[in-house]
């Protein structure tokens, strides 16, 4: 039976709730232990980049009060100002005197003493969308070509503007969270299908044409061959895993985050958790990622087997999102994907990141308040005409 915390008339759902706050506290200590060599040597401050984690923290935290507190049906309404916005925000870092350009890649608003990753909200943006999409034109899509296309269409242009950044992590995770969720929205196998190896061949020749790609997709088998240049960040990552064994060299005792290691406060700190923590803390994280991931996608099909598929769509896009983007992140720093600039949701330092991943888990909590309701009130209809 599937248990709830009542909070003055919220339902919120225990074992979620406790995942989350585990990965938060895991991601407090991990973004302190990697950054603060890192933080004292640029800043002058050690514990800079732990401060403002903080402070994106309590900024998502306020962002996911607010979610729980707007009914679906208000996202469900808002489709086109969704679309929009997702549009909007992608299109925004293209304008000039607004996007950022660091590492080659201009990914970011310039907004005075605060920066922000358009790419983020947008997503949510389009997953709403997407879902809305699906409720309203359900029969189209799983009984005409011109159903399927019309959504991808949309997410073939954001995937453009993303590429145009370029964010090629972004665009993997979009198109398959996209197209995850148009299948189990009923979209026909030969449809999804066809799409689907469209998507890969495009990605697929994307890759191959840059130089850039192209390099990190060959460095990846072998980043021992070019270790002082292009294999340099993937093998000190795997040093540090190696290091790590079983049970960790223990909190602060990183040696590769202390200069040798790239990004090791964002992108790779797996690799530092894995350092320190050995098999044991990675394992650990994976089963609390795994924990959120299978309880957003399992309450897809409860959700709509209630009547209430724009909300069974929501929550199965946040748990292919953030079970995706967990999957890469982990995957690039243990050596089995090409690297990616996606990090760890609820862990890495990203501040853009934190505030959109704990918004979407606000939503999620929302989704499940309004399930446990309809459930309740199903079982009273049910009681009620046993007794008649």
């Amino acid at each position: 039976m599937n248990r709830s915390l009542g909070l003055k008339g919220f339902n919120l759902d225990p074992t979620l709730f406790s995942a989350v706050i585990a990965l938060l506290v895991l991601g407090i200590i991990m973004v302190s232990s990697a950054s603060i060599t890192l933080a004292d040597s640029e800043m002058g401050e050690p514990h800079y980049y732990l401060i403002r984690h903080f402070g994106a923290i309590a900024i998502g935290c306020l962002g996911a009060i607010t979610a729980v507190a707007i009914p679906m049906e208000i996202w469900l309404r808002l489709n086109g100002v969704l679309l929009f916005a997702a549009m909007a925000l992608l299109a925004s870092v293209f304008l000039p005197g607004f996007g950022l350009t660091a590492n080659g890649s201009t990914r970011w608003l310039d907004l005075g003493p605060l920066t922000l990753q358009p790419s983020e909200p947008a997503r949510v943006c389009l997953l709403l969308y997407l879902s809305s999409y699906v409720v309203r034109h359900q029969r189209e899509l799983g009984t005409t070509m011109l159903g399927f296309l019309k959504p991808m269409a949309l997410v073939a242009l954001a995937c453009m503007l993303l590429l145009a950044e370029p964010d090629f992590g972004a665009t993997v995770v979009l198109t398959a969270t996209s197209l995850g969720l148009l299948f189990v929205g009923g979209a026909r196998l030969r449809d999804f299908f066809l799409f689907l190896l469209a998507a890969i061949t495009t990605l697929s020749v994307l890759a191959l044409n840059s130089g850039e790609r192209l390099q990190r997709l060959t460095t990846f088998l072998d980043p021992w061959a070019d270790v002082e240049r292009g294999g340099y960040q993937l093998a000190q990552s795997l040093i540090a895993i190696g290091r790590g064994d079983w049970l960790g060299v223990g909190l602060g005792g990183s040696v590769q985050k202390l200069f040798y290691l790239p990004e090791a406060h964002t992108d790779f700190i797996f690799a530092v958790m894995a350092e320190e923590f050995g098999v044991i803390g990675t394992t650990l994280t994976i089963v609390l990622f795994g924990i959120v991931v299978f309880k957003a996608i399992a309450m897809g099909p409860r959700a709509s087997a209630l009547g209430m598929p724009f909300q069974g769509l929501v929550s199965t896009g946040i748990g292919l999102t953030l079970g995706l983007q967990a999957f890469i992140n982990m995957g690039v720093n243990t050596g089995l994907l090409p690297t990616k600039g996606l990090t760890l949701p609820l862990i890495s330092y990203g501040r853009t990141s934190i505030v959109v991943t704990l918004v979407a888990l606000g939503l999620l909590a929302r989704i499940h308040h309004e399930v446990v309701i309809a459930a309740r009130r199903a079982a009273v209809r049910e009681a009620g005409k046993s007794r008649a």
